[in-house]
């Protein structure tokens, strides 16, 4: 059910200097509502095209940046320099805290936000609805995966970049705007994508080499002991990266999704995400697709903050699921014989039973040790191998 729409009154502010900007936004905001007014449009828009429901619900409303001195370009109201789409799926918590990290602070360029809900049912639509009604909202009634929803977000932006935003990030002040003149000094770029730290301070590694069947190979627990695919494993996690040009920029072969900035007619030129992916490996695919048009870059001086994997600990058999189907949908496009994804089939159903036991065993020793949260961890990724097995294992024969 689509929430409705909530007073700008009920939206609490909770920065320093809040008073100027709530006086920023206000005349803003109504200058939008005039506008509104003026075509007769509504607060909400549903579409639903002849044979396309793909779009349930539309916020019409446009977040806009609070202006900072940057070197940018201050665009006018209604030129959005960046679309920043971010899906979501049951993170309610996650996903106010990142709004918060893109609305209450300057970012340092003119941006709207679209948020893409697949369907959840912890409340989170209805929160974006009440707590920031300038955040353009689009609810799936269920879970149509992430790549669907990142092209349901990009078909309703309206800037020259896209943002594609994990709910479980937080982007510091100016971060968005520094991105942006990056990729405004590198016209020859598609995609440029931040470093991500996690909760613990510590540098994530993002960037990834080429994915081959060897690599994927050293995945399989009985096969990660005989070393046999352990360096084509290592080129694909941490390969892939050119030497940095003068101004920090890396060229790499792919990145990962959790924080990418890509410009809109590339997106366009390469055909949007692949929708044929549920959850897993379609950033790794967008980027071979736009290598062929233009450069990938990672922007080491750029920092998002990642807590990373907090959603998918919830969902771990799904993201199991998804994530070895997408590997065998990416090796299929890269031209694996079908003889060798059904061994690779093969051998990731027989692997998942042993991985089964070996963690819950592992886990039974390490609480007996007094590694309590070692423990648990274990035991989540024992849940996950028997999830993947029981509910996930058809998806994946079915690729």
């Amino acid at each position: 059910m689509v929430p409705g729409r909530i007073s700008r009154a009920q939206k609490g502010r909770s920065i320093p200097d809040a008073g100027k900007w709530d006086m920023e936004q206000q005349q803003l905001m109504t200058l939008l509502d005039n506008a509104e007014a003026a075509v007769g449009q509504t607060s909400w828009l549903v579409t639903k095209a002849e044979g396309d429901d793909r779009i349930d619900a539309i916020s019409r409303r446009t977040a806009l940046a609070r202006p900072v001195a940057s070197g940018l370009q201050k665009n006018a109201v209604g030129h959005v320099m960046v679309s920043v789409c971010i899906v979501n799926w049951n993170s309610r918590e996650l996903l106010r805290r990142c709004l918060r990290s893109l609305l209450h602070q300057p970012q340092g360029v003119c941006l709207e936000v679209i948020v893409v809900d697949n369907g959840s049912w912890d409340g989170a639509a209805e929160m974006v609805a009440g707590e920031f009604p300038q955040v353009r909202l689009v609810c799936n009634r269920s879970n149509r995966g992430y790549a669907t929803a990142c092209n349901q977000g990009a078909a309703v932006a309206r800037g020259r970049y896209l943002f594609f935003l994990n709910n479980d990030t937080e982007v510091p002040a100016g971060a968005l705007g520094e991105l942006v003149a990056a990729a405004e000094a590198h016209p020859e770029g598609g995609i440029f994508a931040p470093r991500l730290v996690g909760s613990d301070g510590m540098v994530q590694g993002s960037c990834r080499g080429p994915l081959t069947l060897a690599a994927l190979c050293h995945r399989l627990g009985w096969l990660r002991w005989t070393g046999w695919f352990r360096e084509a494993y290592e080129q694909y996690r941490r390969g892939g990266q050119g030497v940095a040009q003068a101004d920090g920029l890396q060229p790499v072969q792919a990145v990962l999704g959790c924080a990418l900035l890509v410009r809109r007619d590339i997106l366009t030129a390469v055909g949007g995400w692949d929708e044929g992916y549920r959850f897993g490996v379609e950033d790794i695919d967008l980027c071979q697709r736009v290598r062929r048009q233009a450069g990938v870059y990672y922007v080491s001086h750029v920092t998002v903050l990642h807590h990373g994997r907090v959603a998918s600990r919830a969902n771990i058999g799904y993201v199991m699921g998804g994530v070895a189907a997408g590997y065998i949908r990416y090796l299929r496009k890269a031209g694996v014989s079908r003889w060798a994804l059904l061994a690779y089939k093969l051998a990731v159903t027989a692997d998942a039973p042993v991985q089964g036991v070996l963690k819950l065993l592992e886990g039974a020793y390490r609480w007996l040790v007094g590694r309590r949260q070692d423990a648990g961890r274990s035991w989540l990724a024992a849940r996950g191998h028997w999830t993947f097995l029981w509910r996930e294992l058809a998806h994946l024969w079915w690729t």
